[in-house]
């Protein structure tokens, strides 16, 4: 699925806001599951997959896009979206109930600020994340954390005899599942991410693992005078070009089909993989930023995009991500002492880590 690229930069609150927010956000939950009795706190936090449920029945139903024009009841979006009327009236209340829409004294519902995410058209739609998140095949993943738990290996490989990518190659409604999901939440992910850097001093920039190329859209609308090179296994950087096209960047772009495990285009002055490292154990990442080192220019800079652990455990999403590497593709997050290490193996030193609005750092790194 081809997502174009925003006409105009995200507005990004100040990184101190930010901060502040979500220490608020942080205390308030603590503030609730202290003032409840522990045996309702972990009941509600325990049912939070039967929550997760409850959104993917709504996005397969397009629940959200037909609440778009206004308030509707159930009994009339039934016969609409193919659904038995009690249970959809019943499925609605329960998304009233965690806050995705507004039970209304006529008995009809409305979406709220939270729930306009679940429109597949909306700006910040979260709808084809819930899908995946939602669909069958990673519900049976989850489902064997406990052996990803006793073993250290994915539960994929339990399951399904084959890693992850392999499977995704079986499995074409599941990878467009998938593929979806990581289109959709990436267009704004981008746009604030990238707004925390200067790209602007450099010549090529080479996106490794960047699929369409919608990433290197986004940065060379920021870097006037670069030319951009995205990388990855040819059978989906041949989406790329479709990209450079629509965004106006066809003369500026190019793609290349191979392997990051055999080797990186060299050349690049800046060398970009976003949430790349974090799909691969230890061995496998240095690996990849060892061709890197190889390819790149002597003065030139590895931005690394990818969630940065803080050093104890707080209500940061990356340590729940965590576990989802652990259970599909044997990755990991990363603490910075941890990235410092794997860069430092592969011929890099870690220059600074730049928080961003959006749950993604910029690690930026030069060649040792």
């Amino acid at each position: 699925m081809f997502q174009a690229v925003p006409d105009k930069p995200a507005k990004v609150p100040p990184m101190p806001v930010v901060r502040a927010v979500n220490r608020l956000r942080a205390g308030l939950q603590r503030l609730h599951r202290s003032t409840v009795p522990s045996s309702v706190a972990i009941l509600e936090m325990a049912t939070g997959a039967w929550t997760t449920q409850t959104m993917y029945a709504a996005a397969r139903l397009g629940l959200a896009d037909q609440l778009a024009a206004g308030p509707a009841s159930a009994a009339v979006l039934a016969d609409r979206v193919g659904a038995h009327p009690d249970a959809l009236y019943r499925l609605m209340r329960a998304l009233a109930s965690n806050g995705l829409l507004t039970h209304r004294p006529d008995d009809t519902f409305a979406l709220t600020k939270v729930g306009e995410a679940l429109r597949s058209d909306a700006p910040e739609s979260m709808h084809d994340m819930v899908l995946f998140i939602g669909h069958q095949a990673r519900w049976e993943d989850w489902g064997n954390l406990l052996h990803s738990v006793q073993t250290g290996e994915p539960s994929v490989l339990k399951l399904r005899g084959m890693s992850y990518w392999d499977y995704l190659e079986q499995d074409s409604e599941l990878a467009q599942v998938f593929n979806d999901a990581m289109t959709a939440t990436s267009g704004i992910t981008n746009e604030v991410a990238l707004s925390q850097y200067d790209f602007t001093n450099f010549k090529l920039i080479v996106d490794v693992g960047g699929g369409h190329g919608l990433l290197l859209s986004t940065i060379l609308r920021r870097a006037p005078k670069a030319r951009g090179l995205v990388y990855d296994l040819p059978s989906v950087v041949s989406g790329a070009d479709a990209t450079f096209e629509a965004a106006g960047l066809a003369e500026r772009c190019s793609a290349e089909g191979g392997s990051f495990f055999d080797r990186v285009p060299g050349g690049g002055d800046a060398y970009v993989l976003k949430n790349i490292i974090h799909d691969w154990n230890d061995d496998d990442s240095v690996r990849i930023l060892r061709n890197i080192r190889t390819a790149i220019a002597p003065d030139g800079k590895l931005l690394l995009l990818e969630m940065v652990l803080p050093d104890r455990a707080d209500a940061f999403i990356g340590f729940q991500l965590d576990l989802e590497m652990l259970v599909t593709v044997g990755g990991r997050e990363r603490t910075r002492d941890d990235f410092a290490n794997l860069l430092r193996q592969a011929g890099f030193r870690l220059d600074r880590v730049i928080d961003t609005v959006a749950p993604v750092s910029i690690i930026e790194a030069s060649p040792a």
